[in-house]
């Protein structure tokens, strides 16, 4: 049987991961895009020596680990070190997820959700049955960029624009969903659900 895959993408901040969740509590498999970036900038790896190469040695802790603090506030100074960033970590990321995938389909899972906000930049979107951008207003993303990382707004801003528009997510979508306000997460979820079952069913 074919492992359907679906890209859950849009802004960061915009609440992919509540989504994935309450798919997770359903029984469908998540594979966590920032896990996966995690995963490939692990102490000693070959892509946290690219980084450093590019963005300074000191971006690398005593211990051998990633500054990710560091880190974002070089990456996404300019859109040039930006890309930079992207040309060095998407193709590992898409080789880690690629992986994953491999290892679920082995295990007979007919579904597969990638949680990733470089789903389109990364190419991945390109391994996708179904591709479901989740919306937020920009404040509300900035508020939450700003509790997850512990960033000021002036670096969450950054991170912000440092992505494309809202438009370039909405041209790509099979389905666009919202996760804010948080009482309506579930009900969106179900909207998801039933194209998923509908797809498997098809």
């Amino acid at each position: 049987m074919k492992l359907l895959v679906i890209g859950l993408t849009g802004q960061t901040g915009a609440g992919k991961s509540t989504l994935a969740g309450v798919l997770a509590e359903q029984g469908i498999p998540v594979i966590d895009g920032d896990v996966a970036a995690r995963e490939i900038t692990v102490a000693g790896s070959l892509v946290l020596q690219e980084l450093a190469a590019a963005f300074g040695q000191d971006i690398i802790c005593e211990d051998g680990s990633l500054n990710r603090r560091l880190l974002g506030s070089r990456a996404f100074a300019t859109k040039a070190n930006t890309k930079k960033l992207n040309a060095i970590t998407h193709p590992a990321i898409t080789v880690n997820i690629e992986n994953k995938i491999k290892e679920l389909q082995k295990s007979g899972a007919r579904a597969v959700v990638i949680d990733a906000a470089v789903l389109l930049e990364s190419g991945l979107a390109e391994r996708c049955d179904i591709i479901a951008v989740v919306t937020a207003p920009i404040e509300i993303r900035l508020e939450r960029i700003m509790r997850r990382d512990g960033l000021s707004e002036a670096e969450a801003m950054k991170r912000i624009k440092a992505q494309p528009p809202d438009k370039h997510y909405f041209e790509k979508a099979d389905i666009i969903l919202q996760a804010h306000p948080p009482s309506i997460v579930k009900q969106e979820t179900e909207k998801l659900m039933r194209l998923i079952e509908k797809t498997i069913n098809e």
